[in-house]
């Protein structure tokens, strides 16, 4: 009887540990395919970025290039001059944009989340409304240029300074925290201020790195404003229009053209030195993201954070 009773127990003990062994294995196997799935079609634009532009023509490309050449890097890098400039350009919108942006919109965001504002409700709506209704590309272009933004700068950085979206999600982070900590402030003296730059700006840094990234990630990536407002100033070009160019010029430079035979053949006798759009767009690609992709470990610690909190208030 006693033996039995303890054998049970084990056997139940020994199924457990089976059981969670598999579930642990096929959950690994699932969260090792999503990353190969996610991984892959980066790794295999890398490699067809450093393959050799002829050769690519013929596919079969996928995790290392088959012929290695840096021609197409060569071409956008160096053969294009103005494209350390307008990376440059690019960058500096990025960081400005950015730097404005947040502390502009949470200037706001903070305003509509105040009981004692009474026209708390109405900036909410007129918020919301510009989130719906636009203007419109003609009516845009002629207040910029009566503006004088046209060929300026601050075309870049003014009108994305404060975003309906942006502002929304800083005002939903700032209604979930503690209202008693800024009744608190307020009752020793604090101003507004103070307020908001010593207590709500701590305590909201999961929230402004996410939209900090939105932001950046925008801004770099932004090159429709530079065609509409600064196409004929080449001092103030970015690398997205930059590369955009180089895109639409590929096809002159080498011809795109190109069968899978004739480059089979090319290759066979050693001719090279030509660039294809495929491995043009591939070069742009990998330019165009590996900037995000350093920034991005270093913001990774608050979207975590930012999750935590959303789950703990949930």
């Amino acid at each position: 009887m006693t033996t039995k009773l303890t054998s049970a127990p084990k056997n139940t003990m020994l199924s457990t540990k089976t059981e969670n062994l598999i579930f642990d294995s096929l959950n690994a196997l699932a969260m090792l395919f999503v990353c190969v799935l996610t991984l892959y079609p980066f790794i295999n634009t890398m490699a067809v970025s450093f393959n050799d532009s002829i050769d690519a023509v013929r596919g079969g490309i996928y995790l290392w290039p088959r012929m290695f050449s840096l021609k197409s890097y060569e071409t956008i890098l160096i053969k294009t001059s103005s494209i350390p400039t307008s990376a440059m350009i690019s960058a500096t919108r990025a960081i400005l944009g950015t730097g404005l942006a947040i502390p502009m919109s949470m200037m706001l965001a903070f305003v509509m989340t105040r009981r004692d504002y009474v026209l708390r409700g109405v900036v909410t709506k007129l918020v919301l409304f510009t989130m719906y209704v636009s203007g419109g590309l003609i009516p845009t272009f002629l207040t910029f240029r009566m503006y004088g933004l046209m060929n300026n700068f601050l075309v870049y950085i003014l009108p994305t300074t404060i975003s309906a979206f942006n502002v929304l999600v800083m005002r939903s982070f700032i209604d979930g925290l503690p209202f008693e900590l800024t009744e608190s402030a307020k009752i020793d003296g604090a101003s507004e201020y103070r307020i908001l730059f010593t207590i709500i700006f701590p305590l909201s840094l999961p929230v402004l790195a996410t939209i900090g990234l939105f932001v950046a990630v925008s801004q770099w990536n932004m090159w429709f404003d530079t065609m509409l407002y600064c196409s004929s100033a080449k001092g103030l070009s970015t690398l997205q229009y930059e590369l955009k160019k180089v895109l639409d010029s590929a096809s002159s430079m080498a011809g795109d053209t190109v069968s899978a035979e004739a480059a089979a053949s090319s290759a066979s006798e050693g001719q090279s030195g030509r660039v294809t759009t495929q491995t043009i767009r591939a070069a742009m690609t990998v330019i165009s993201v590996v900037p995000i992709a350093c920034i991005y470990p270093f913001l990774q610690k608050y979207f975590v954070k930012g999750m935590t909190l959303g789950a703990v208030k949930g």
